[in-house]
């Protein structure tokens, strides 16, 4: 797997759900479909009006989650900025010409309440069910840190195995410490739980 490939799966999707936080910290989820992607850039559209829109100025945090008919889970994590003034009508023109559709919710002048954002620093997590074991990826695109999530085994392991055996998707290898294959981690944290020693830790 790769980024492009992911970004070409979100695509296939359309529709994906754009999360946010609200002035109160509470999530909000919508599902969005006024997307264009430019590489791994991607533009998407919203009314300057809406909840969503303020929140994304606020705050700019965004999460897009996509999942394909394959038990493949894309998400993507960074921060949206509005498009520049000049390049406004640019990205809302090529969205809406991608898109008809959207000539039927804003007509004629009214499409210029319409904002776009765009999201080029982010991260992603490329999750799938259907391969076994399973298979988890993570990428950083722009000027992001990769993601480091799950867990991992220091070197208070004893080499006991205990968490070989617990593990699900038999991800656990032996060695001193024992290893698990992060790309096939489900994080369940089965053997985290089961560790007689407490030598598996959270990132």
């Amino acid at each position: 797997m790769d980024i492009e490939t992911c970004i070409k799966k979100l695509g296939y999707v359309g529709v994906l759900d754009f999360a946010t936080v609200d002035e109160d910290g509470a999530p909000q989820v919508r599902n969005i479909s006024a997307i264009h992607y430019e590489g791994t850039t991607l533009y998407f559209l919203t009314a300057r009006g809406k909840s969503f829109a303020h929140q994304l100025k606020r705050d700019g945090r965004v999460q897009i989650l996509g999942y394909t008919r394959y038990k493949e889970t894309i998400r993507l994590s960074g921060r949206a900025v509005e498009v520049s003034a000049e390049e406004q009508l640019k990205w809302r023109n090529v969205l809406y010409q991608e898109q008809p559709y959207l000539e039927n919710v804003y007509p004629g002048e009214t499409k210029n309440i319409d904002t776009m954002f765009m999201l080029k620093d982010y991260t992603v997590e490329y999750f799938c069910l259907s391969t076994r074991p399973i298979t988890r990826e993570y990428f950083a695109v722009g000027n992001v840190e990769p993601i480091r999530k799950g867990y991992y085994i220091s070197e208070s392991c004893i080499g006991c195995g205990t968490c070989q055996t617990v593990c699900p998707q038999s991800c656990i290898e032996e060695g001193s410490p024992f290893h698990i294959r992060e790309n096939h981690c489900l994080q369940c944290g089965n053997c985290f739980e089961n560790c007689p020693v407490e030598a598996i830790r959270r990132y």
